[in-house]
């Protein structure tokens, strides 16, 4: 899809509430985006919520077998993974769950540091009777699994990194500007510019800018992380741009990235992990690889060939292989 065309589907999208008119190509169609009716798309799975540390957490959850706990990342949401749920729940109780900030659940003034997050995610487990899970992150979710593994490790038994490692003091040293001729509207994975997360440091400025107009900016980063832009097909799309285009909603998001000063003095306090982890990755993958190769002896970490940034959407086929050959 065009540059042109995803922004006109996101200004539709966001100017029309939980029904979405679809680009002018598709206009007679609609898109219901509550997470009810998203849900109705996946047979077995609901809505749930819990109440941990204070705030609400929601989740979808269908499935039997072991506890396996899906965390997304920036800019989506539970359905995120919503290509590989029916599959993984035929051998496992799947949980994709909304972290802190994320979709339908609360989005506090603060507590957005990944140690804080994954102490939610430690009561979930808890409340829902579990002693070990499985987790699974991608992105910012992420670096919350690896805090939840780092600082709970007696609850998980494995742990899948997807394409992003935990902030570390490399953070600290990323260029303002871009390297001479290595900056275009694809990512080129060995000169990274990953400007977005300067701009989400700023306070109250993003909110004024992007309120009612995420898609905007969504609509960029899908292209420039993306290998394929057609696996995130114009309904995810809406879903993803009505997900962010609130204040609370913008304001809770970029408490994750203005967190990682924070998460990067915790990171120096972990132990390496001791239980198996596996990495897998896009245009992060030597980053993430490096940085398991040092937090996490033993661990593996693979190349997901032909995916970009998104691998439960671009690849959810390969994605499901290694996720089943490694968590049974």
């Amino acid at each position: 899809m065009k540059l042109k065309s995803i922004i006109v589907a996101m200004t539709i999208a966001l100017s029309s509430g939980f029904v979405v008119a679809a680009p002018a190509k598709t206009s007679a169609k609609t898109y219901a985006m509550s997470d009810n009716a998203l849900v109705k798309s996946l047979p077995g799975f609901k809505n749930e919520y819990a109440e941990v540390d204070g705030i609400r957490l929601h989740y979808v959850t269908g499935g039997q077998g072991s506890a396996v706990l899906l965390l997304p990342g920036w800019p989506e949401t539970w359905w995120g993974y919503h290509k590989i749920m029916p599959e993984l729940a035929k051998t496992h109780r799947v949980y994709a769950v909304d972290i802190r900030g994320m979709g339908s659940s609360d989005k506090p003034p603060g507590g957005y540091d990944k140690k804080t997050m994954a102490n939610d995610l430690s009561e979930l487990i808890h409340q829902l009777g579990y002693e070990k899970v499985d987790v699974v992150g991608h992105d910012i979710g992420a670096m919350v699994a690896f805090s939840l593994a780092a600082n709970h490790p007696e609850q998980v038994r494995k742990l899948v990194m997807l394409d992003v490692a935990h902030p570390s003091a490399g953070y600290l040293k990323l260029p303002l500007l871009p390297e001479a001729g290595t900056f275009g509207d694809k990512i080129d994975e060995d000169h990274p510019y990953l400007w977005w997360f300067a701009f989400h440091q700023v306070k109250g400025l993003p909110e004024d800018l992007l309120q009612g107009r995420a898609g905007l900016e969504q609509a960029w980063f899908f292209r420039y992380m993306l290998k394929d832009e057609t696996a995130i097909d114009a309904r995810d799309r809406a879903v993803y741009a009505a997900a962010y285009s609130s204040r609370d909603a913008i304001r809770a998001s970029n408490g994750w990235y203005q967190a990682f000063p924070q998460d990067i003095a915790d990171s120096g306090t972990y132990k390496p992990m001791i239980m198996p982890v596996l990495g897998l990755g896009g245009p992060g993958y030597s980053r993430l690889k490096a940085s398991l190769d040092a937090s996490a002896p033993g661990s593996t970490t693979l190349r997901v060939e032909g995916s970009g940034h998104f691998i439960a959407e671009e690849k959810p086929a390969a994605l499901l292989f290694d996720l089943n050959g490694f968590l049974n």
